[in-house]
């Protein structure tokens, strides 16, 4: 029987609104239970600059000054928010760290996700596997979305098909056929428009509880436009970046700040129900915050003809989930399974991915060494 591991999962989404961190046990197959979890907030002024990095990514150099004191400073966090789980749980294998992404372009086989390894693993004296996306990337897959597996291992008991909906900044399905089958893609925007249409208009970083979209009509003529875009006629699995669909915001324009958001809001809702699928679920749970704005939950439940319900009544941790997954998703690493698939992410076959970094152990731990044969660095 495989080494079961204990790991702190690490996600910073393209919400942008902080590191979420959780402990796992795991194997990268079976899940043993789960430790305790964290929310670190970014200051507001750290999503400003890393809100300015995601416009200018496509032109950026590595070396530019302000993006390595970006990464720098999510770097730190994400050590804060380590160090406050290992003072709880002082027995930790694994760092999963996923860092930040500013640019995904799989067309173009790049995927750029900042945050420094290295020096999370010397600040934490523990091994970190990173880099989760690239493999699948070059090899010609998506390189998103990568939490099926988790998806599959936590509903191994749930009769098929049945889908969840990750809403963060990008929303993303995961369903799984009755035979076990997972199939994956990005639907469409999730909470970005929103959150930057409310920021906008309000001062505030998110629509808190729906409020604005909610005293707003959806303006049907420029819903349809928005979903004229080319990606919602590109079969499954496909991908895409926080930015694909900025330019909805100047579409929107025109509206008022309650009709603008009510449309943003029906834009990420309709995008789902349009998403083709081979099987119908008879069930969707909804993880991710988008599971906290009611405007969506509601249109979802009208739209998708079945039950849709937060994974939270499922026993989950909605707020942890992707974290969790990070960490499950590091266990497989250093084990050589597949992070990746041809109907999750379009890649030829079922590839491993993610490289280890030591720089905070000297000698490796054995158990890496007989565990899994992960790139390092």
């Amino acid at each position: 029987m495989n080494r079961m591991l204990t790991v702190i999962g690490l996600m910073s989404g393209t919400s942008l609104d902080g590191v979420d961190a959780a402990v796992i046990r795991t194997d990268g197959e079976r899940i043993e239970g789960f430790g305790p979890d964290l929310s670190l907030p970014y200051p507001a002024a750290l999503r400003q600059r890393a809100r300015k990095i995601l416009d200018e990514a496509p032109t950026l150099s590595p070396r530019d000054p302000e993006l390595k004191a970006v990464e720098h400073e999510i770097t730190r966090h994400h050590v804060d928010a380590v160090r406050q789980l290992q003072a709880l749980v002082p027995e930790v294998d694994l760092i999963g760290f996923h860092g930040q992404t500013i640019l995904h372009d799989p067309a173009h086989r790049h995927t750029w996700q900042i945050g420094d390894a290295q020096f999370l693993s010397r600040a934490t004296g523990l091994a970190v596997i990173h880099d989760f996306r690239s493999a699948d990337v070059a090899a010609g897959g998506e390189g998103a979305p990568l939490v099926p597996w988790f998806h599959a291992a936590l509903l191994r008991d749930v009769p098929g098909p049945v889908a969840v909906l990750n809403i963060g900044g990008v929303a993303n399905i995961t369903l799984i056929e009755a035979d076990g089958t997972i199939h994956a893609c990005d639907t469409g925007p999730g909470n970005a428009l929103l959150d930057d249409w409310a920021l906008r208009h309000t001062g505030t970083a998110c629509d808190v509880d729906g409020k604005l979209a909610a005293m707003g009509t959806v303006n049907q003529t420029v819903l349809e436009d928005l979903l004229a875009d080319p990606y919602f006629a590109r079969p499954a699995p496909k991908s895409l970046d926080r930015q694909t669909f900025v330019a909805a915001l100047d579409r929107v324009a025109g509206c008022t700040p309650a009709d603008g958001a009510a449309t943003l809001a029906a834009f990420s809702v309709e995008a789902i129900r349009r998403t083709p699928l081979p099987a119908q679920p008879m069930h969707w749970y909804v993880c991710g915050g988008g599971r906290h704005n009611p405007v969506l939950m509601h249109a979802m439940q009208a739209a998708l003809g079945a039950p849709v319900e937060p994974v939270d009544r499922l026993g989950w941790n909605g707020d942890a989930l992707e974290a969790q997954c990070f960490g499950f998703l590091a266990a497989r690493s250093v084990r050589g399974l597949p992070l990746s698939a041809p109907t999750i992410t379009g890649g030829p076959d079922n590839l491993p991915g993610g490289r280890l970094t030591c720089a905070g152990l000297m000698p490796m731990p054995s158990w890496i060494c007989k565990t899994g044969d992960a790139g390092g660095t």
